[in-house]
């Protein structure tokens, strides 16, 4: 009788480690899989994970391209080049015809044919009317080129500042969740950490995007700004050039 007991209990003990084996293994391979089913890295929702302080760096975002896009677009039809312009302007000033010479840079409509259409307009007057009248126009001229560039400016200042909020507004929920849920484990404080870590990263790319565009079209301004200052000294040599 004793044995058969035995050879009963060793049966049931064989069996439930049997089933406990089982479902350890299948709740390991359901724990491994999972990750990859259901919480594969996605950029997008990560994100959406940074709280309501990413839909004004997203707006920062829009408005940073637009602006870059429309300065760049702007700026390559104002450099323009027309490689005949002063020689044409020097050959109508020696003969006399300075309407034909002002005709056609009103044509060519760039703000480098405006300043010299400018100095044209003052021929006969004193030298230095004619130069304050052409950095009169050069200085409208640029002036029209940083057009909206203000915004790049403020984007790169205040977008890490945006980001910075959403630091704080994300150690606030970590902390209300810790005080709601009683424990500080890692899925109490993960939500507060996502929209902490996200919205600094957003707020800086962001910033640095805005940062580089902003003087990137500077530089190009101001390399479009010395080529008129060259354009005004050939045309002011011109003018004191002797006619033939």
């Amino acid at each position: 009788m004793t044995g058969i007991l035995l050879q009963i209990n060793t049966g049931t003990t064989a069996t439930v480690a049997d089933t406990l084996q089982t479902a350890a293994t299948n709740t390991v391979a359901a724990v491994t899989q999972q990750p990859i089913t259901e919480d594969s890295f996605n950029l997008l929702s990560m994100i959406v994970k940074g709280g309501i302080i990413i839909y004004p760096l997203a707006l920062m975002l829009l408005l940073a391209i637009y602006v870059l896009i429309e300065r760049l677009l702007t700026i390559n039809r104002a450099s323009k080049k027309s490689p005949n312009l002063l020689s044409s302007i020097k050959e109508a000033i020696h003969k006399g015809n300075i309407d034909s010479a002002r005709s056609m840079c009103l044509s060519i409509n760039t703000p480098e044919a405006i300043m010299l259409e400018k100095g044209l307009s003052r021929i006969g007057q004193p030298v230095n009317d004619i130069r304050e009248a052409m950095n009169e126009a050069a200085t409208i001229e640029i002036g029209r080129l940083e057009k909206n560039m203000g915004v790049l400016n403020i984007t790169g200042r205040i977008a890490p500042m945006f980001g910075f909020i959403g630091t704080i507004i994300g150690v606030i929920k970590i902390f209300y969740d810790i005080a709601l849920q009683g424990t500080v484990e890692i899925s109490v404080i993960s939500t507060g950490l996502y929209e902490k870590m996200i919205s600094s990263c957003s707020g800086l790319i962001v910033g640095v995007f805005a940062f580089i565009a902003y003087h990137w079209m500077n530089t190009l301004i101001d390399k479009f700004a010395h080529r008129m200052e060259e354009s005004r000294m050939r045309f002011l040599d011109i003018l004191n050039e002797p006619s033939k």
